[in-house]
């Protein structure tokens, strides 16, 4: 059962707490609020303002879990207080572990501070979770995929379109890369895992995926440098830097070009783009 009271003072107290340069946004000369506005917290956790101000005020319908994770996320809640806050609304906690979505406050907190610079949060199978603005103009929206196109490694073998971004001469290392790490995966979270279904499905779809599967080979792992190839700008060469979270298996990947090079200028460049993508958007 749903304590609105609790929930609605949990909200507040949380909200107040925080400030904008704890979720990447500026603060501006002319702040009064303690803290976060509601409709601050509202775009962060993708809902109408109206709608989050009814649960503060102990209003409204019971929130689902989706809408819960979501402000669980956006108001980078530690997974303790995720767990608090689904009880709270009447609802059981996801799990935690490898199979859990919800991104650390630390790593969370890293990306806000990178909006000049292409990165993301993705899961061991390659799923994006979160992108910076730049991120997205490098690589596309790739949080908006569902089921197994979530992950690279899946889209790889099944949608033709995901090599367009890679350089040609890279391709033939990348599908033994993603064929390798998914086998890894499989070994660490066993037959029931979804790695193990996802190993199911590409056998069934894909040709190219049983061949190098049949191979058996493990411990290939990314080159420090990766090539894209931009519809827009071309030819990139960007060094990827990667953090671990051992306990949700995320990673954030940060992709950054040598200064004064060809790649750099490209980035800058990718930089207008994005702030045109997030106009726009």
């Amino acid at each position: 059962m749903i304590d609105r009271t609790g929930l609605a003072e949990f909200l507040r107290h949380r909200r107040e707490q925080l400030q904008p340069e704890d979720v990447g946004l500026p603060r501006g000369r002319r702040r009064r609020t303690s803290g976060l506005r509601r409709e601050e917290v509202a775009a962060l956790c993708h809902m109408s303002t109206d709608y989050y101000a009814r649960l503060e005020r102990e209003r409204g319908p019971q929130p689902s879990e989706q809408m819960i994770a979501s402000i669980a996320q956006g108001l980078h809640l530690s997974l303790d207080e995720r767990d608090h806050l689904f009880r709270l609304a009447g609802h059981n906690p996801p799990a935690r572990g490898v199979t859990s979505e919800h991104i650390s406050p630390g790593l969370l907190r890293i990306l806000d501070r990178l909006d000049d610079t292409p990165a993301e949060i993705v899961t061991e199978l390659g799923e994006t979770l979160r992108q910076t603005t730049l991120g997205v103009a490098l690589t596309g929206d790739t949080t908006n995929y569902s089921g197994p196109a979530r992950s690279i490694g899946y889209r790889w073998f099944t949608e033709p379109a995901t090599r367009e971004l890679y350089a040609p001469q890279d391709h033939a290392f990348l599908t033994r890369m993603f064929a390798a790490g998914l086998r890894q995966i499989v070994t660490m979270r066993g037959p029931a895992s979804r790695a193990a279904e996802f190993v199911r499905l590409l056998l069934d779809q894909s040709e190219e995926f049983r061949q190098v599967w049949d191979n058996h080979e493990v411990g290939i792992y990314p080159n420090d440098v990766k090539r894209f190839v931009h519809p827009e700008v071309g030819a990139l060469e960007l060094t990827c830097q990667s953090l671990l979270d051992p306990d949700q298996s995320h990673r954030l990947l940060v992709y950054t070009a040598h200064p004064g090079s060809e790649s750099h200028e490209k980035l800058q460049l990718l930089s207008v783009i994005g702030a045109r993508f997030d106009i726009e958007r």
